[in-house]
């Protein structure tokens, strides 16, 4: 039973993707998710303050945000204390040491210098380069039309300057999603991953204080991402990757339905581990016996918008069908 996709270009075994995730931070995580035979490793992010501030400049910084101080007191961790230099030789070292595609994940708001950055990762061996932008506009007069101006800045500055592949992780928070994507891929992009999850933080109420929160995502999240992928498949040049919410087989499953190319699972291997792959693509080929196919591409975007005769009257159709079920 053939499993193999294509995504980003690059030929995967399977379309269940290590979305990038604690997992990924150190070599042996990385043999880890190969051994359990994923389609793809995205490695855990270097985030835009390891490439611009030092340490004691970036405990400051935190501090000084308040809700994060308590994450900084914690900061032992390998991803915080890790320079760029090191996340280059991790993604060299991680290429020699498995035979699937490694992509590079770096993390920060939008910011063109991320491209000088870019080269560098494509020298140390990264198949691609996933770019997940993380801003929360809290200036009441930057516009949304500035801030997705500088999305797109940012992504034809990286594109422009690697070889490899480029993929945005974004995030839904758009007055028009499928625009910002269209542009984007305008801009250079070769995929689009659906959803980044933001993580809120908390209140303290004993102590009257802002603290971080950090919970893993449930099946429940992938409705989102599910919706959008069905609505951008055929529409626009680019690879699709369902992620938020990828748990369960069935999960896998609708992705492909709705005409995602990969489906990428982060919480669920940290819940279960690694080897959790295995029950995935078990669950993927019984599902491809029962219904006779041979491989996924029969039936991938065969539930997208626009396989369907009147898309618009179906999206009004299913929100009014849903409401109704309430009663």
């Amino acid at each position: 039973m053939n499993l193999t996709t294509s995504y980003l270009g690059l030929s995967l075994n399977s379309p269940i993707v290590a979305s990038a995730s604690p997992l990924s931070s150190t070599l042996d995580g990385v043999r880890e998710l190969a051994d359990a035979h994923v389609g793809a490793i995205v490695l855990y992010s270097l985030f835009e303050e390891q490439l611009t501030l030092d340490r004691d400049s970036l405990t400051r910084l935190l501090a000084d945000r308040g809700y994060a101080s308590a994450l900084v007191e914690k900061s032992e961790s390998v991803r915080l204390a890790q320079t760029p230099l090191d996340y280059l030789k991790h993604v060299t070292a991680a290429r020699e040491a498995v035979d699937v595609p490694i992509i590079a994940s770096i993390n920060g708001g939008p910011n063109p210098d991320w491209a000088n950055y870019a080269r560098l990762l494509e020298d140390a061996g990264a198949s691609a380069i996933e770019v997940n932008l993380y801003f929360v506009p809290t200036d009441l007069d930057v516009t949304s039309a500035e801030v997705e101006e500088r999305y797109v800045d940012t992504i034809a500055a990286v594109t422009d300057g690697v070889d490899i592949p480029v993929a945005v992780k974004l995030s839904p928070y758009f007055g028009n999603v499928g625009n910002v994507a269209k542009r984007l891929v305008g801009a250079g992009a070769s995929g689009l991953v659906l959803f980044n999850r933001f993580y809120q933080p908390d209140l303290d109420i004993g102590r009257r204080a802002v603290r971080p929160a950090l919970e893993l995502s449930t099946s429940h999240e992938l409705r989102l991402p599910l919706r959008w992928t069905g609505i951008l498949r055929d529409r626009v040049e680019a690879s699709l990757a369902v992620t938020s919410g990828v748990h369960t087989s069935d999960d896998v499953i609708k992705a492909i339905l709705v005409g995602a190319d990969v489906a990428m699972v982060a919480s669920a291997l940290l819940k279960h581990g690694p080897d959790y792959v295995e029950t995935l693509h078990r669950g993927l080929r019984s599902w491809m016996a029962g219904e006779d196919l041979t491989s996924l591409d029969a039936v991938r975007g065969s539930l997208s918008q626009s396989r369907l005769e009147r898309p618009e009257v179906f999206e009004r159709a299913q929100y009014i069908r849903t409401l109704e079920s309430a009663s």
